[in-house]
Order: C-alpha cells, then sequence, then structure tokens
C-alpha cells in the first residue's frame, strides 16, 4: 500500500531540512496534487557535516531533534540523502533481468568500473532504457555506488536523534522528483545544487536524468576567500558576500573582497559550464534548454546571470512549490516566498519513498 504522509531530511552544511508532504488516498502514483503539511529547518555549527558527510553525529543528532520539536512532525520515519565525491555515479548497460536479480548481480559486474571495492561499497542501478543489444535484451541505465562509511555515518546520526531511516536515496534523483514534475518534466533541463561544499549538477531529458556530475566546491569557497582575504569571521564574510554579490560594481573599501569572490566563483561556474559541454557533446541534438539552480549558494546575488552568460542558457530558481498544495500548518505558499528553491532536496527525497 502506498504510503500517504512522506517525510524528507536534508542533512546539509549549514543546516537540516525537513519536509513531510501529504499524497492523499493514491500516494505519490495518484492523480491528487500533494501537499506540504510540515516544514522547519535548523542551522548547523561550522564543520558538524563537512563534504556532504556527517562529522559531528551528536551536534546534528541534536539538531534533528530540535527540529521535530519544532514542527511536530507526526513520524519518525524518513528518507534521507547521501550526495558527495565518495558517491559514483557511471552509465551502465547490463543484460535484462528482473530488478531485484539484476541489483543482486551488480557486486559480480561493476568491479573494474569502479574506485573502490564492492565490498566497501553499497550499490544500486536506475534504469533508463531497454533495447535489443548484440547480446540480446539490454537495459541501460546509472549505477550508483556510494562509500558505506559516508552512508552509515549519516544514517547514525538520523538514529541518534531517535529517527528511522525508512531509505537513503541520492540528492541527485530527489532534485529530479522534487523539480521536474509539471512543465519541466516535459523539458531536457540541467539541475544545478550548488550547496556549502558540494554542487550537485544532474541533467534531466523529460523526467529521466540522463547523466549527473558532483563537484567538490560550492558557496563556502566563496566566504572563506573573502574571510581570507578582509580578515574577518566566517559570519561577516558570509553577509559581506551578501552585499556584494558577483558581477557588480563596488566601491574601494570592498574591491579586495570582490575580486576574491569572482575568483572562486569563476571556477565553480566554469566547472558547471565545462559539464554542460561534456553532456552536449556526447549527447548530440538533445541539448539542455534551461538550467535550474537549488541550495543556499544558488542565492548569491548576479550568479545565475553569470552562469547564463557563461553557459548561454536561460537561468532559474528552482521552485518545488510549484506543482504542490502548502497547508496551514506549514504556514501557507506566503510563508516560504523567495526561499522555494532551498526546500527542494528534502521535498524531492519525500517523494521517493511515496510510492
Amino acid at each position: 500500500m502506498a504510503k500517504t504522509r512522506v517525510i524528507g531530511l536534508d542533512i546539509g552544511t549549514t543546516a537540516v531540512r525537513a519536509a513531510q508532504l501529504d499524497f492523499g488516498a493514491g500516494g505519490r502514483t495518484g492523480k491528487g496534487q500533494p501537499t506540504l503539511v510540515r516544514y522547519g529547518e535548523v542551522p548547523l555549527p561550522i564543520g558538524a557535516v563537512r563534504d556532504g558527510e556527517v562529522s559531528d553525529q551528536e551536534v546534528v543528532a541534536h539538531a534533528i531533534r530540535e527540529l521535530w520539536v519544532q514542527q511536530k512532525f507526526d513520524s519518525k520515519d524518513v528518507v534521507i540523502g547521501v550526495g558527495n565525491q565518495r558517491v559514483v555515479v557511471r552509465e551502465l548497460s547490463l543484460p535484462a533481468m528482473p530488478m531485484a536479480q539484476l541489483r543482486a548481480s551488480l557486486p559480480f559486474q561493476v568491479q573494474e568500473l569502479l574506485p573502490m571495492s564492492t565490498d566497501e561499497a553499497l550499490l544500486d542501478f536506475y534504469p533508463t532504457d531497454e533495447f535489443d543489444g548484440e547480446q540480446g535484451r539490454t537495459v541501460h541505465g546509472l549505477l550508483v555506488a556510494a562509500v558505506r562509511d559516508t552512508v552509515s555515518a549519516n544514517v547514525l546520526a538520523v538514529e541518534s536523534a531517535g529517527l528511522r531511516p525508512a531509505m537513503v536515496d541520492l540528492n541527485a534523483f530527489a532534485l529530479l522528483r522534487g523539480l521536474t514534475r509539471g512543465e519541466l518534466g516535459q523539458r531536457t533541463v540541467a539541475l544545478v545544487d550548488i550547496g556549502a561544499r558540494v554542487t550537485d549538477v544532474t541533467i534531466v531529458s523529460h523526467g529521466v536524468p540522463r547523466f549527473i556530475r558532483t563537484l567538490p566546491v560550492g558557496g563556502q569557497e566563496g566566504t572563506d576567500a573573502i574571510a581570507r582575504t578582509m580578515n574577518l569571521s566566517v559570519m561577516d564574510a558570509e553577509k559581506l558576500k551578501r552585499t556584494i554579490g558577483i558581477g557588480y560594481a563596488v566601491g574601494p573599501e570592498h574591491q579586495d573582497a570582490s575580486e576574491a569572490l569572482t575568483d572562486v566563483t569563476r571556477n565553480l561556474i566554469e566547472a558547471v559550464r565545462n559539464t554542460f559541454v561534456y553532456y552536449a557533446g556526447n549527447n548530440p541534438g538533445k541539448g539542455i534548454e534551461l538550467a535550474v539552480l537549488t541550495g543556499g549558494g544558488a542565492h548569491l546575488p548576479g550568479l545565475g546571470q553569470y552562469l547564463s552568460s557563461a553557459s548561454r542558457l536561460p537561468v532559474t530558481l528552482g521552485d518545488p512549490l510549484a506543482t504542490l498544495s502548502v497547508a496551514r500548518t506549514a504556514g501557507g505558499r506566503e510563508a516560504f516566498a523567495g526561499h522555494e528553491s532551498l526546500m527542494a532536496m528534502p521535498v524531492g527525497l519525500a517523494y521517493g519513498a511515496a510510492a
């Protein structure tokens, strides 16, 4: 039976965020519009989560417990995400077989594709196409391999908070589910989630993931560069970063900070643009139509224009609430104005286990 209410829990570098969706009697596959019934976030101190992996279990568990008290979520079952440099995604074609059997065969078929032992990895496969190949019926898709320790660290923090992880999903798949609904589900789009230390780029064509890349850079690099250059605290550097933005004229007192921010942001934009170019080169005739930004780093003033200029693509902020109803228990739609893109990950995680 499909679950009607599901909670997605995003453990980010700067905050834990959770969204509870109600899918009605039909579950995620039903025809009704899902409803956001509760949402909240609690900030995390610097260092509690590093590069997408929990490093201070007790601090993160405390923040999660506080979030549950504040928002009064009515379940302890949650879907959590994983996505960093220790998660590998590769295209893979395999002989067609029932999915349970295919997944069981992965450790014996993928060792040469991975930079880790299959004994150290959690493996999954996301099918995207099926066709008749030289060796018979073949299924093509994305192999996902996560170092077991990086998943375990996040799971243990959630369990320490008294919750039950019902499912661990890939962050890129969560973004796909949360954003490529409605009109975006009919186009080829690049989902660019800019976190503090990690940026996920997911190319989705008509609702199907075609390419995923995790970049080891995020918005925090800009804050750190300003802090070093101007001898500021991280908090003050973050405020200054949001004030000066990227690509804007600044006064002489902020010139050094602007140059430092521009240098590191250029590296991020180039890495994202190069990902677009790589995809386009390997998928002729299936070009990206739109870039959709999410994550805290996406709110740097001027960044969207910078990426649009570098990639020659239209760029917009993602809105996972566009295809949802928002209940009064969550504060109503107006409560999240301007912050919708920060909610994409927990909303998308809730979609993952709703059926």
